[in-house]
């Protein structure tokens, strides 16, 4: 399942309608729906709102969404390898914690060094704890 198919199928499952999460996330119904089609990517911020909105951790909003899971390390970008290669740092790393990683975008962009990762990471365990 896409990205796309599975926020719908959430919203679908819980009987809402656009405008009924929109104000939980915090986002606009057009762009919810932008979303659902496909359109755009959402950012960790959104995709930590959508979560929210659907009482689930980020983890769970992002399984089996294909592209989300079945990572492989050698396709992983590099500064992502490099923290789940790093002795101490990647130990804590489930594999579905680097599947989700591994498909994040801040600000439309990816983070570069395995300092970036980490830090992402790192928020992540706070906020989801």
């Amino acid at each position: 399942m896409l990205l796309h198919e599975r926020l719908r199928t959430l919203r679908h499952a819980a009987g809402l309608r656009l405008k009924d999460v929109a104000p939980s996330c915090g986002l606009s119904v057009p762009y919810l729906s932008e979303l659902e089609l496909g359109r755009t990517q959402p950012s960790l911020n959104t995709l930590e709102s959508l979560a929210r909105a659907y009482a689930l951790t980020l983890q769970d909003l992002l399984r089996d969404v294909e592209g989300y899971g079945g990572t492989t390390h050698d396709s992983l970008p590099l500064g992502l390898a490099a923290l789940v290669a790093d002795p101490v740092l990647g130990q804590g790393l489930t594999p579905d914690w680097v599947r989700a990683l591994s498909r994040i975008e801040f600000r439309g962009k990816r983070p570069r060094d395995k300092e970036a990762w980490c830090e992402i990471w790192w928020h992540l365990r706070r906020v989801m704890v």
